[in-house]
């Protein structure tokens, strides 16, 4: 556009009002006062900078407000962390309860066995009904039910034990029917609150509360029953179900839309990235089992869960009764794997969001990643179907479930018949299977809308 223009003229508006009673543009382009086009210009120029410093305060206003106080997104991470914590402090304290328990009691090995099992029974009722409710009324209600629920029969574990072993395995039952919701409503909340930037590294905190939740709880178990008795484990570990439950329904939310204390900067970085959509009405069971990305999920899930299933229960026992060391140091030497896992699992995680956004395909990252599980195989269902991402965990946990059902069942039918070399053989067998299978078949892509 020429000097003057038609900024030119309605840069005239101000002086005498010519402009704005001539009619003919061109005679507007023209003009009378080559200083008034001069100056019009000048005043564009001007409002023009003036807008973009405007736009530029506004962008910087956003960022302060984002970075007055902790992101509420990695909150929720935090308190789901906390979750997995307690959850797994409150499975494994039965570990090491077992052998004084067993002794007052009477109980035999294949009781022992029973008793140990029994919790599974529960855990792999919820697994899909857990992701289903988590999808479609949200996680926040679903997580909470689960704390609150196992909390409640940890603490009551002591005295169903005292009732009878009928009572005893009814509550191990309960109790895993509180865990059992735990991994798909936090997958679900995670696929809403957490940006695809960050998701690696904040599955791999959370489920790293699993791994440090073992270790507390072999940590502090041998303390606490060596002070004040076996009982005191299971009264102290779920009276702080009790704590969590009260800030997360204070301070929690489904999703950041939900929230009206989030700020609007940290709301836009969310939603502009998060691919979980509108809450899930109705599952296409047979679109989803279609997929054999699910399938790689489910089959990797299970040779995944088989030996750290073995880990998380027999451990405690093979140090005691083939090491020869006492309680205290069973539980000590039990903390060292559990501990390892944490570190790793979150060191696993930058690593894959490191590459993500260095432009690495999110399928190559999710496969290179496979050996830090959280960052390859637990990131993976928002990845192929964010709507889904409850129904799915649940599904692939479920086989994660039966890998614990039967492996810890085989592992006691191996020993009687073979040895401890044969339980870790074949453990790494099915390691290898799920790593097959997992590059294979897996994929990073969206595959469900």
């Amino acid at each position: 556009m020429g000097p003057g223009g038609r900024d030119g003229s309605e840069a005239g508006v101000p002086g005498d009002g010519r402009a704005s009673q001539d009619p003919s543009p061109r005679r507007g382009r023209r003009g009378d006062d080559p200083h008034a086009a001069g100056s019009a210009e000048a005043l564009l120029e001007s409002m023009r900078k003036l807008l973009l410093v405007g736009a530029a305060a506004e962008e910087e206003e956003e960022e302060e407000e984002e970075q007055e106080g902790f992101p509420k997104r990695w909150a929720i991470v935090f308190l789901c962390f906390s979750a997995f914590l307690l959850c797994n402090m409150d499975r494994v304290n039965m570990s090491i309860a077992i052998l004084p328990m067993s002794a007052e009691y009477g109980w035999n090995p294949q009781t022992v066995g029973l008793i140990q099992s029994s919790f599974f029974w529960g855990y792999l009722l919820t697994q899909i009904a857990g992701g289903i409710w988590a999808d479609t009324v949200g996680g926040k209600t679903v997580l909470g039910f689960g704390v609150i629920w196992w909390s409640i029969a940890t603490a009551l574990t002591p005295v169903a034990a005292k009732l009878g072993l009928p009572f005893l395995l009814v509550v191990r039952a309960f109790m895993g029917i509180g865990e059992g919701v735990a991994m798909p409503a936090m997958n679900n909340i995670l696929s809403k609150w957490v940006p695809v930037s960050e998701r690696s590294r904040s599955l791999s905190l959370v489920y790293s509360g699993m791994y440090l939740g073992s270790v507390t709880g072999l940590a502090f178990s041998p303390l606490l029953i060596h002070k004040f008795g076996w009982p005191s484990v299971f009264y102290s570990f779920g009276s702080l179900g009790a704590v969590w439950f009260t800030t997360w329904a204070m301070k929690a939310y489904s999703s950041p839309l939900e929230d009206p204390g989030i700020s609007a900067a940290e709301k836009k970085l969310i939603t502009s990235q998060s691919t979980a959509g509108e809450p899930v009405k109705t599952i296409p069971w047979r679109l989803i089992l279609s997929k054999p990305p699910v399938w790689a999920l489910i089959v990797s899930h299970f040779c995944h869960n088989w030996g750290t299933f073995i880990l998380l229960t027999w451990m405690p026992t093979y140090y005691n009764q083939v090491l020869k060391f006492n309680l205290m140091e069973s539980g000590l030497i039990c903390v060292l794997p559990w501990f390892t896992m944490a570190v790793s699992a979150n060191v696993g995680g930058w690593i894959a969001d490191t590459l993500v956004s260095k432009g690495v395909s999110v399928t190559t990252v999710r496969k290179g990643t496979d050996a830090f599980s959280q960052s390859g195989l637990y990131s993976n269902h928002q990845d192929i179907g964010p709507r889904y991402a409850g129904v799915l965990l649940g599904l692939s946990n479920t086989a994660g479930v039966l890998a614990g059902v039967f492996g810890t069942a085989a592992t006691g039918y191996i020993l009687q018949h073979g040895s401890w070399d044969n339980v870790f053989e074949l453990s790494v067998v099915l390691y290898l299977v799920g790593t097959v299978v997992w590059n294979v078949f897996s994929t990073g892509e969206k595959i469900l809308d």
